[in-house]
């Protein structure tokens, strides 16, 4: 047919717009080696860069299914489209297959090729002014719940802490604890549940595991959907022992009353305050209430300070109480040591005990 001669075959439409596939059995252009035939998609009809995705498929018809694919639909819409800016452009292959090979491969038979050819359109949301727009505030739930246990409106039951007395309502407290809604309605008949109560009598239960002190913050996370301020969570952690806190109590609270997010809001609390002193009891306490997040962080954290973590008090603590977890921290420095080995640690954290050097991964002179 010559250079730059084409067959075209039938428009088809995609996206609202008309495509034809044009085949030049001598190439498309001679400065682009008239020895290749090129294929190519172009737009038939008018638009204004289209954003397209574009697979051509040379259809192997031996029955061996070995055919060529040249696609676009493996590629993210952010950089995979091409843009055709208007009719008559087109996007395809110069050199889309040496003509020679072609001539006497199974992509031919009876002179006749089969070129499949699919095309996806990104039809992309128009951007306009809105004029009127409606502010929607954030959620006031949990402030509203929270005026309800500060108000003590329509209270029905009664928490009994070591003597002092919390005013709360049945439903709130069985809705965010399945304990709670164990203790409550499970052993309800279904009469029991449909009946309504008209006799204003309160019930009144008691807690023996926790301080007061707790329980009001255990409240505040029911009827609120959070912590209580950081200043009453750090009144109680400078001098005394992780378990001793109000965030480990609060932590152990979580565990036994199945409330997992305020376990994950603990959990959060204490991953900020881990030290080398703190991290062997604050692994303790996260293994003991099930705290796997915690655990996590606090056993990467004495590996990667392991020289300085086993002079403390609390790997002491690990060795009598614990020493399942000291195994699981010797466990985390031998995964460690296999990051060290592919170049992901500038330091052996063995090397912090045979080499002398402290945490920061500074050499300190052997004491005589």
């Amino acid at each position: 047919m010559g250079v730059g001669k084409h067959i075209a075959s039938e428009t088809f439409t995609v996206g609202g717009y008309q495509w034809a596939i044009y085949f030049y059995p001598d190439g498309k252009n001679p400065e682009d080696n008239s020895a290749y035939v090129s294929v190519f998609i172009a737009l038939a009809s008018e638009g204004t860069d289209v954003r397209a995705l574009f697979e051509l498929t040379l259809l192997d018809q031996s029955g061996k299914a070995k055919h060529k694919v040249h696609s676009h639909f493996d590629r993210s819409l952010e950089s995979g489209p091409y843009t055709l800016k208007y009719r008559g452009s087109m996007w395809g292959y110069k050199r889309f297959f040496r003509r020679t090979a072609l001539e006497t491969s199974d992509f031919l038979k009876d002179d006749c090729l089969k070129i499949n050819c699919t095309v996806g359109v990104v039809v992309s949301t128009m951007d306009y002014s809105k004029p009127h727009s409606i502010h929607v505030p954030e959620s006031d739930i949990g402030y509203h719940f929270g005026t309800l246990l500060d108000s003590q409106e329509g209270v029905d039951v009664i928490c009994d802490v070591a003597g002092e007395k919390f005013h709360a309502h049945k439903l709130v407290l069985a809705a965010r604890s399945s304990f709670f809604r164990s203790q409550f309605f499970e052993n309800e008949s279904d009469e029991e549940k449909n009946e309504v109560d008209t006799s204003n009598e309160i019930k009144e239960i008691v807690i023996d595991d926790m301080e007061p002190k707790v329980f009001k913050a255990v409240l505040h996370f029911m009827y609120r959907d959070n912590l209580v301020d950081d200043d009453e969570l750090s009144a109680s952690s400078s001098d005394c022992s992780v378990f001793d806190t109000l965030a480990g109590k609060l932590l152990a609270a979580a565990d036994k009353y199945e409330l997992p997010r305020l376990r994950l809001l603990c959990e959060s609390y204490l991953c900020k305050h881990i030290s080398v002193n703190s991290v062997a009891t604050t692994l303790a306490l996260a293994d003991r209430h099930h705290a796997m997040e915690l655990e996590s962080v606090c056993l990467k954290f004495a590996a990667e300070n392991l020289s300085a973590v086993i002079r403390t008090d609390g790997f002491d603590y690990l060795k009598d109480n614990c020493p399942s977890l000291q195994s699981e921290i010797l466990r985390t420095v031998a995964g460690c040591e296999e990051e060290c080995s592919s170049g992901g640690k500038s330091q052996s954290v063995w090397g912090q005990l045979s080499d002398g050097g402290d945490t920061s991964g500074r050499r300190v002179r052997p004491r005589v």
